[in-house]
């Protein structure tokens, strides 16, 4: 099932059992940047999706996916 990148990534950070000011502080990205990425009100860029791939230890891929829509 996937996921849109919001909802990913808010569930890899909770599996990981991180809050969202340990997420920040290992991704280098503002707490309240993080809360906005996770609510859908913004997308992060691509040199910032490395960083939070990078935090989470897990493939940019993972992520990515989030971001694939379906076109009809």
């Amino acid at each position: 099932m996937q996921k849109n990148l919001h909802a990913q990534l808010k569930f890899l950070r909770e599996e990981r059992n991180l809050s969202l000011d340990e997420l920040a502080l290992k991704a280098r990205v503002g707490v309240a940047r993080l809360q906005s990425y996770e609510s859908g009100e913004e997308v992060p860029s691509n040199q910032t999706l490395l960083k939070l791939s990078n935090a989470l230890e897990v493939p940019a891929s993972n992520l990515l996916d989030g971001l694939e829509t379906t076109v009809e």
